[in-house]
């Protein structure tokens, strides 16, 4: 089996998007030459709403590139990998911990509202990493999985529980202590289950 590498990096600055213009970093460039990876993400690259965007648990936002021919093809797999990966990319060390959750402005980027729903629906959203040790990516670099805490919590599963808010308690409880999950993510579990404490009490999905 192939590894899989790096097809492209894009980074951009904030700028106006769509009819009124809102701030937004969401269109980016690609570049051709090495960059640096900060604890906050790719060095130059920047995002308009803090408050979403950004962070130690969204600093690199990862999209398998197998997923545009779908898009162009279902609009007009994603590698298969789990919540909590290690890679390897080039020097840097980066955790995958939580999926993207497209907002209105990806409907502002292409003109439709109805693609932020569909993206997440179809399990191709794309996710964030998180860095563990900063360093250098470049375009063709490997990307070598070097430890997988979660093996039986696929990434594609935890994008089904959030688009269909369907987890039941033992997975509220999986996710709260789920290693490499990001933060915001292991509190709303926990969260859950103090809010919820009859909440249905059945085994995970296999």
């Amino acid at each position: 089996m192939n590894e899989p590498r790096v097809a492209s990096i894009h980074v951009g600055k904030v700028a106006p998007l769509g009819p009124d213009g809102v701030p937004s970093g969401f269109v980016k460039h690609g570049v051709s030459s090495a960059v640096n990876v900060a604890p906050l993400g790719i060095v130059g690259d920047e995002q308009a709403d803090l408050r979403v965007h950004g962070g130690p648990d969204k600093a690199v936002y990862g999209y398998a590139s197998t997923h545009y021919a779908a898009w162009q093809r279902d609009y007009p797999q994603q590698a298969e990998l789990c919540v909590g990966d290690v890679h390897a990319i080039g020097t840097t060390r980066m955790q995958v911990c939580q999926p993207r959750q497209p907002c209105f402005k990806f409907a502002l980027r292409f003109g439709d509202v109805l693609m932020p729903g569909a993206m997440l629906r179809n399990g191709r959203s794309g996710w964030y990493y998180r860095i563990l040790i900063p360093g250098v990516i470049s375009p063709g670099d490997r990307v070598e999985v070097l430890e997988r805490p979660n093996p039986d919590f696929a990434f594609t599963r935890l994008v089904e529980l959030i688009t269909h808010h369907n987890a039941t308690r033992a997975e509220w409880q999986q996710m709260k202590d789920m290693r490499g999950l990001a933060v915001d993510w292991q509190r709303r579990a926990a969260e859950v289950l103090a809010r919820q404490p009859k909440l249905h009490d059945l085994q995970p999905r296999g």
